[in-house]
């Protein structure tokens, strides 16, 4: 580690995409925050992939302000990636990963700093509520929450996004954790290590609007129980043999009637139509299960970087400074 990194205690990893409407009272809000912290701290913004004037903004202000740091990906890998790029990047002691939109409120880091001084080395913000969000998203992240703790033979806290401080022991084992299809949550949960959480209420956003859509949502629900359990393998052969067991005793009773010449046995296609199409689709069902946990595989075989960096600034400078003003971008 360079003998600056030393100097800098508190990381903040921000992923950004197509946040410019919210960026102005996020860096005001950041700014107060961060003048208030007990040792240098810096602020990584990392752009995945924006197309709006987020990367103008921050760009500029890494290269004017010296607590900063910009990471430019060279196209939208995910939001589990640029949480990645970023925590790869941090110097600091503790490392605090938080969403751009404010419904991670900037003054919850204080409380997680405060668990952090008291010997923990993870510390969640757990949410106890969800303003702004429909009643359907809060059923099925509810529903997803509990699925997953029964699912998983790991311990991941529910109603917990990705809002936390891990201090930099932690964040050391987790960069040797290199899966290609990341649940960072789940990954952080498996390394153990002591844990804490901070309650806070989940605001609504405070301007633009959703980067996880429903089917993004799915996709991240898909890793999570791929990632952290072997369920649905085991479902899909319990599955098999529930199937092959109620065929087997359908032939059996076909056979008895058959024996019986009972008269209710007329030769047609509809039961043969309808025990086919059960089966295949049962058998298209479980190659799909098994095809996913291949499809992992392979993606984890190829061994491809987990993201591409188009632009770094603010990485090269020395000391990090404690109160520089940011009033050009706030103008």
């Amino acid at each position: 580690m360079a003998a600056h990194s030393r100097s800098i205690r508190y990381s903040l990893v921000i992923p950004v995409f197509n946040e410019e409407a919210v960026l102005p009272v996020l860096l005001r809000r950041l700014d107060q925050v961060m003048s208030r912290l007990d040792g240098p701290a810096e602020a990584i913004f990392v752009d995945d992939g924006s197309s709006d004037s987020s990367s103008i903004v921050l760009r500029a202000l890494a290269v004017r302000d010296t607590r900063f740091r910009y990471i430019g990906l060279s196209r939208n890998f995910g939001h589990q990636i640029a949480i990645t790029a970023g925590m790869d990047a941090a110097q600091g002691d503790a490392i605090i990963v938080m969403d751009a939109d404010l419904q991670d409120p900037p003054e919850v880091i204080e409380q997680l700093i405060a668990k952090w001084k008291e010997g923990n080395d993870i510390v969640h913000a757990r949410r106890l509520s969800r303003e702004g969000e429909s009643r359907f998203k809060r059923a099925t992240a509810h529903l997803f929450y509990r699925l997953l703790g029964r699912m998983s033979s790991v311990g991941i806290p529910a109603d917990v996004g990705d809002f936390r401080l891990i201090d930099r022991k932690v964040l050391d084992a987790l960069r040797q954790m290199p899966e290609q299809d990341r649940f960072v949550r789940g990954m952080i949960a498996w390394l153990g290590f002591r844990q804490a959480e901070v309650a806070f209420h989940r605001l609504e956003r405070a301007a633009g609007e959703t980067k996880y859509p429903l089917f993004k949502m799915v996709r991240l629900a898909v890793n999570a129980a791929l990632g952290f359990s072997d369920l649905p393998l085991r479902l899909a052969i319990w599955c098999g043999l529930t199937v092959s067991g109620l065929a087997l005793l359908y032939g059996g009773w076909v056979v008895l009637l058959w024996l019986s010449k009972d008269s209710h046995l007329v030769t047609g296609w509809s039961s043969t139509i309808v025990v086919v199409s059960l089966l295949c689709g049962i058998n298209m069902l479980m190659t799909g299960i098994v095809g996913l946990y291949v499809g992992r595989i392979h993606a984890e075989v190829k061994r491809r970087p987990l993201y591409v960096v188009q632009a770094r600034i603010g990485f090269d400078r020395g000391e990090a400074a404690t109160t520089p003003a940011i009033h050009a971008v706030n103008e």
